[in-house]
């Protein structure tokens, strides 16, 4: 459980929107929002905070907001949910911070790396607690069920029947919180998120389009956690990162030969955690792992180089390539030799075929 502050700093969020919401932060810590291409950003540098909060709205009722941040006093939003109301899908992917209905006295934790989904009742309050001195990097996607509902072509009902029922819940009579297990495959999409370079247009599509690709994942964690798939784990979160940055380090190396023993010696944690972290993470034991990343990169580089089977076969590790073809057969529905006699088709030829 989050532990209570003392004396926090109050900001009253009595908002109807998320832009809305950053300006009443602002009132209080300060600041100056800058708005490009549909994108605010609240740019903070004094004795209250150093940092921004980016927010973004889509005409389908959905808002992004990110936090990357560090408070130098304990804040706590406590945001009246009459007026703005939407299901909140959280991720800290740095930090930590703290959450509870008004009618609750604990202070629930929403950790690092943890998918959290949270929304409120009609005329409840929610309270947001932020630490001091705590670099955070908050990843939040706001619902707004009545708009979301209306303006997008979804079919709401192949949700598992809790998430249903919260999302058909319009008229906000019910609270809902979800504290998921760890999950660094949001991690990673929330990264690449952060990273995106293009500007203009092009940048707030492929928001857009990463944003609703983060959503997904969040609820297909909710799913397997209702289906009760979601496998129970003594890892710690430092072991977590241990094997996240392994895979990271496969990926970029996928030529060399790996072995369970020596994989384990590398990151120092036992065989039996090795494969309960990788299958946690990627849904595949280390072997399989490696596999697929060595697949993954034997596609890019029959896509997009001159090299050869044989060489291709070489350059990622493998011996056989028979083996290969067959493997690579088996995951993509092609062989090797078509997938390259495609790739390879000049587009003149591609567009006579419809002819």
């Amino acid at each position: 459980m989050y532990a209570k502050p003392t004396s926090p700093i109050e900001i009253d969020i009595t908002a109807k929107d998320t832009e809305g919401t950053v300006r009443q932060i602002q009132e209080v810590i300060g600041g100056k929002i800058e708005e490009r291409w549909g994108q605010y950003e609240l740019i903070v540098n004094n004795l209250n905070a150093h940092g921004s909060i980016k927010f973004i709205t889509f005409d389908w009722g959905v808002n992004l907001l990110q936090y990357d941040i560090i408070f130098h006093k304990e804040f706590v939003l406590i945001m009246d949910a009459s007026e703005f109301n939407p299901i909140h899908f959280t991720y800290c992917l740095k930090g930590f911070c703290g959450h509870r209905f008004g009618y609750q006295d604990e202070i629930h934790t929403l950790e690092q790396f943890q998918s959290v989904i949270i929304t409120s009742r009609d005329g409840g309050f929610n309270y947001g607690y932020f630490p001091k001195e705590e670099k955070l990097e908050i990843n939040v996607i706001q619902i707004s069920r009545k708009k979301y509902l209306k303006k997008r072509l979804n079919n709401v009902s192949q949700l598992n029947e809790k998430l249903y029922r919260v999302f058909m819940d319009e008229d906000h009579e019910k609270a809902f919180a979800y504290f998921g297990t760890y999950n660094l495959k949001l991690a990673d999409q929330i990264g690449a998120l952060r990273k995106i370079k293009q500007k203009g247009m092009i940048r707030i599509l492929q928001i857009e389009g990463m944003v609703y690709q983060i959503l997904s994942m969040h609820i297909q964690q909710h799913d397997k956690a209702m289906k009760e798939e979601v496998l129970p784990t003594t890892l710690l979160k430092r072991e977590l990162r241990l094997i996240r940055n392994l895979a990271n380090r496969i990926i970029k190396d996928v030529a060399k030969e790996y072995s369970l023993d020596h994989l384990s010696e590398t990151v120092g944690l036992p065989q039996a955690k090795l494969q309960q972290g990788f299958k946690l993470l990627y849904a595949r034991t280390v072997t399989e792992y490696i596999r697929h990343v060595r697949l993954e990169a034997a596609r890019d580089l029959i896509r997009t180089t001159e090299m050869n089977i044989s060489e291709v076969v070489y350059s990622i590790g493998f011996s056989s390539r028979s083996y290969f073809s067959k493997i690579f057969k088996e995951k993509y529905g092609i062989s090797p030799n078509d997938f390259k006699n495609r790739t390879e088709i000049p587009v003149e030829e591609v567009v006579g075929v419809s002819n």
